[in-house]
């Protein structure tokens, strides 16, 4: 479908369309499509809606689309986010990128995660501009959010900036003002190759691994419990993947154990590593042949913007104004919002959809709930911006 086919305002013709375009994230998928379709497309359409636009790479090949309206007057700022990018399609039970309707829903992959949510706030900044707004809108819509967020690192680099902002992902129309962080911790435990009959020279590996996921049971049963979150409940920690070995009759030498611990706001990557090495020593005094070293894989920040922040009661006043009730929680999934936020704007997550769908083997989204969304986005920038 070309931009020109898409009504100026169409939130569900602009997620239909989006669906239909492959845009699996190439560093999940090999050969991924990446997003440059999709956002050839959303520029197309947003140019003829008369949304000022550019476009740059947020890696070679993989772009960022900026699209501004309103600003009239200088007035406040309010960022829409977005991001292109889809995970694969394996043991899907429907066609991924079809876009196949049924009983009011449109599913595809992407369609709540979150191609419906960029369709909803592209047609409420159109409609929110139909007024003469002092303050602009920019709909930031980027890439490789679902790997590392490097689009949205880029374009806060560019020096794109807004006084707050929305991240339409999923929320089936809840206001979502905080999230958890991850923290990835990958523990390398060493042990000695010996023949399994001797045991005087072998030590085993897994089973000092075994020791230490004891201690961090231990940890995450009495001391992670009493860490919460008002929205987000309790802090935790699970074992991710875990190999070792190299024979039925060897002692294992080496076990590597990968871990993810989500955080709540205030918790960093070295307070975990910090954490997991307490772990270590604690095992360690009471078996000394215990060793390990544990490195940081990767750390993504939590995200939280106080209940009553401006951009929340006024998110709350446009609810009401369209006459939707008013639910306040938190997100479960990592956003960038956390990235937004660390650079100083103020983001909470907001959007049609159902997170529980995304990445699943049946994803979809109700069309009903991109149309209330949009007028709520819509009610919000005018607001916002006036």
């Amino acid at each position: 479908m070309s931009g020109a086919a898409i009504a100026p305002g169409d939130a569900c013709a602009l997620a239909r369309a989006l669906v239909r375009i492959d845009s699996r994230n190439p560093s999940l998928t090999p050969g991924g499509a990446g997003e440059s379709a999709c956002v050839a497309l959303l520029r197309d359409v947003l140019d003829g809606w008369g949304f000022r636009t550019e476009v740059h790479d947020a890696v070679a090949g993989r772009p960022n689309l900026v699209a501004r309206i309103g600003g009239a007057r200088g007035g406040r700022t309010l960022m829409l986010s977005g991001h292109a990018d889809v995970v694969g399609v394996e043991g899907m039970t429907h066609p991924p990128f079809d876009g196949v309707e049924h009983g009011g829903r449109l599913y595809a992959r992407g369609a709540a995660d979150m191609k419906g949510g960029i369709g909803a706030m592209c047609a409420a900044a159109w409609q929110a501009a139909r007024d003469a707004l002092a303050g602009e809108i920019v709909v930031a819509i980027t890439a490789d959010e679902e790997y590392e967020s490097v689009g949205t690192r880029v374009m806060l680099e560019r020096g794109v900036r807004a006084d707050a902002a929305i991240v339409g992902e999923p929320t089936r129309l809840e206001v979502m003002p905080a999230h958890r962080g991850f923290v990835w911790i990958e523990v390398v435990v060493a042990g000695r190759a010996a023949h399994g009959s001797r045991w005087d020279l072998g030590v085993d590996a897994i089973r000092n691994a075994g020791l230490l996921l004891a201690e961090l049971d231990r940890v995450d049963a009495e001391e992670l419990s009493g860490r919460t979150h008002p929205l987000l409940g309790r802090a935790s920690l699970h074992a991710s993947t875990i190999e070792g070995g190299i024979g039925m009759s060897t002692y294992p030498d080496r076990c590597v154990l990968r871990l993810e611990r989500r955080t709540l706001p205030g918790e960093t990557g070295e307070d975990v590593l910090a954490e997991v090495r307490r772990a270590c020593a604690a095992v360690r005094a009471r078996r000394p042949e215990f060793v390990a070293d544990v490195s940081l894989l990767m750390a993504q920040g939590p995200s939280d913007v106080a209940t009553d922040a401006p951009i929340v009661r006024a998110l709350e006043d446009a609810l009401r104004e369209r006459g939707e009730g008013v639910r306040v929680s938190g997100m479960s999934a990592w956003t960038d919002a956390a990235l937004l936020n660390a650079a100083g704007i103020p983001a909470i997550c907001f959007g049609p959809g159902d997170i529980s769908l995304a990445h699943a083997a049946e994803e979809y989204i109700p069309l009903a709930e991109i149309d209330r969304a949009t007028p709520v986005l819509a009610s919000l920038a005018r607001r916002w911006c006036a």
